[in-house]
């Protein structure tokens, strides 16, 4: 086989290491253990591949190396018997056909667990599934790195011995619920990176759309699935005019709107359309039928924010996210006025004390009224407190260009 570059080897084990952990622990449990095991097998394979080429079953390769550790590992604890027996049944089988359900999904399935704190659940999967950064998901989170670090690792500990078992009926709305917010998290994380000199991942949000294609396939009328699957791809079908040619941010006001991908506009219009027949809108139908009104304006002049604002006042009913409602101040600014919104931005102030966002708004906001002194203030102070580069200019560029 042709020896790859290694940006696809990298690709390759990005794509089937959720997959091989899924497999791993539907098939032994010992979740922590598997984790580790299927680290190694990633090591193996990013030494191996580039010299020896990828093998025709990547995924098969890396379960049966992953399995091979799992068993060393679980042989090493002489001091209990028990797992040693488990250990005598993990010798390598030869490569299996993939289930029909993907084994992320039943990954994402296990972290969600109900003997794990919604906040546990969410934080492991992010780490396990997603990727994530310890320092990511914390940010995501607007908490601690600490207290992340904590919750993946209790999480861990009660995952340890206990066997994957489907949810039963009168817990899987709320383990649902559970794993539609974690991806709604990655696709954020990949849509908006918190971190880093890039503004945009799309392996994340690439990832997050996939998993929720495949939750709509086994759950094709639920209306919260359907809802999270239009917003991701209205919000991914203005990736491509969020930046210019140097990777700098193009707010939504000035993106050439003739770079968005009109394909995913109405692939997701039509979700929405769909996802509010099924049931009473929750907020991911709610945010989708935002992003929809944003998405057909054919400029700013020509959205519709009375609509936009009106969606808002519903969904902040719905949702204590903060985010919802700094949503729906920037819409009351473009409906009543920007000092409308300034007064608004108080009260929100305490759910944002480690993020940029609500800074930068005040920022636009006074600069809207003329206040360009504060305004620039507020943009600098709001670069000092992302860790987004791309973001941290944008921010920059709009203090100095205020400040003449």
């Amino acid at each position: 086989m042709t020896v790859p570059h290694s940006d696809t080897v990298e690709d390759l084990l990005r794509l089937h290491a959720p997959q091989v952990l899924g497999a791993l622990v539907r098939r032994y449990g010992h979740f922590d253990a598997a984790e580790d095991a299927v680290q190694e097998a990633l090591l193996a394979a990013a030494r191996q591949w580039p010299g020896d080429g990828v093998p025709a079953n990547p995924r098969g390769w890396l379960i049966r190396v992953a399995s091979r550790r799992l068993a060393d590992a679980l042989r090493a604890e002489q001091a209990r018997a028990r797992r040693e027996r488990t250990a005598l049944r993990l010798e390598p089988r030869e490569t299996r056909a993939a289930p029909a359900e993907d084994d992320t999904l039943t990954l994402l399935f296990l972290c969600c667990d109900p003997v794990l704190a919604p906040a546990a659940r969410i934080a492991l999967t992010l780490r396990a599934v997603g990727g994530l950064t310890t320092a990511e998901i914390a940010r995501a989170f607007l908490v601690p790195e600490a207290t992340v670090a904590q919750r993946i690792s209790r999480a861990k500990a009660k995952l340890r011995d206990r066997p994957f078992h489907p949810p039963a009926p009168r817990d899987r709305d709320a383990r649902l619920a559970s794993v539609l917010q974690v991806l709604y998290l990655i696709f954020n994380e990949g849509y908006t990176a918190t971190s880093g000199p890039a503004l945009h991942r799309g392996d994340l949000a690439g990832e997050a759309i996939r998993l929720t294609r495949a939750a709509r396939r086994l759950l094709p009328r639920e209306g919260a699935v359907t809802g999270l699957l239009a917003l991701m791809l209205l919000t991914e079908a203005r990736s491509a005019a969020r930046t210019g040619p140097d990777g700098e941010l193009i707010p939504l006001d000035e993106q050439d709107r003739t770079l968005w991908d009109r394909a995913a506009v109405a692939e997701g219009t039509a979700l929405v359309e769909e996802a509010l027949t099924e049931g009473p809108p929750g907020p991911y139908q709610l945010q989708a039928a935002i992003a929809a009104l944003h998405d057909e304006a054919t400029g700013p002049d020509t959205t519709d924010w009375p609509q936009i604002l009106a969606l808002y006042d519903v969904l902040v009913t719905k949702t204590p996210d903060p985010m919802a409602r700094l949503g729906r101040t920037v819409a009351l600014a473009m409906v009543e006025g920007p000092e409308a919104g300034l007064a608004a931005l108080t009260a929100l102030e305490p759910g944002f004390p480690h993020s940029h966002r609500l800074t930068a708004v005040r920022a636009h906001l006074l600069e809207r009224t003329g206040a360009h002194t504060e305004a620039a203030t507020a943009y600098r102070t709001a670069a000092r407190a992302t860790q987004s580069l791309p973001e941290r200019r944008y921010l920059q560029t709009r203090a100095a260009r205020l400040s003449g």
